[in-house]
């Protein structure tokens, strides 16, 4: 796995919480979501030490260039005053904006984050990521994974023209939904020896991850130590975000 690690690790501000989310999967069709979004960047996203969006902010990236839809337009402004703001701004990729590149970044003022970080969240060593890595009972979306992530293949993608882009990530995003029918639950979820083998090669406390939009706060212990996994809501029904701090973790919601 690729980790964000010294000297680059980034440690949370002692006073100012810093503020994770993921799978908002923004689009013009889900107008709540996206209301809901700009609420939480004109607000709670202000007074924060860092914000990490930990993969799936949209529903569908198909390059850069999407900055110039209005839909996107008005996402990127958002982000851009948080970070203009003074607020850390890091942004993972998902597996629906796995395309997100560094034009993207420099618009916005983020930093875009490697497949996995590890992160000094008040006090306690966090392993960050999407979590879609940890998926492994799902051959046939780790092949996929696998596909889609390759240098080469996003080079190709990304020299097509845009109109042929949309049409395939449409193509695809119909395709994933119908296979995601036919799968038994049991695969869906994170595996857990995938789980235990990511505490041990990053040696942390803690996971906090999103994909499997099944929100939940999982304790366990692993090789003798106690351990905690985190995982974060998506935001089909109203924003949600954890916020960490040297008072714990609390959840909150966000509506338009």
């Amino acid at each position: 796995m690729q980790w964000a690690t010294d000297p680059t690790k980034i440690v949370s501000d002692a006073v100012k919480p810093t503020l994770l989310l993921s799978d908002l999967h923004l689009a013009p069709e889900r107008p709540a979501s996206a209301a809901a979004f700009h609420a939480f960047a004109r607000g709670p996203a202000r007074e924060a030490a860092a914000i990490y969006i930990l993969g799936d902010l949209f529903d569908a990236w198909i390059g850069d260039d999407q900055r110039d839809e209005p839909f996107a337009r008005a996402v990127v402004q958002s982000l851009r005053g948080v970070s203009d703001a003074g607020v850390a701004l890091h942004i993972a990729r998902g597996n629906r904006d796995f395309l997100l590149g560094e034009d993207f970044a420099r618009a916005t003022g983020a930093t875009l984050l490697p497949e996995q970080s590890i992160v000094d969240l008040a006090g306690t060593m966090t392993l960050l990521s999407h979590g879609d890595e940890l998926c492994t009972d799902d051959a046939a979306y780790q092949r996929y994974r696998t596909w889609s992530r390759h240098p080469r293949l996003r080079r190709q993608l990304l020299r097509l023209p845009y109109r042929v882009r949309r049409r395939i990530a449409a193509w695809l995003r119909r395709k994933s939904r119908a296979a995601t029918a036919r799968k038994p639950e049991s695969i869906l979820d994170v595996n857990p020896r995938a789980v235990e083998q990511a505490f041990r090669d990053a040696d942390v406390a803690r996971i906090i991850h999103g994909h499997t939009h099944r929100p939940a706060r999982h304790a366990s212990v692993v090789d003798g130590r106690p351990r905690e996994r985190l995982v974060l809501a998506d935001w089909e029904d109203r924003g949600h975000y954890l916020e960490v701090d040297a008072a714990g973790v609390r959840s909150r919601d966000v509506d338009g």
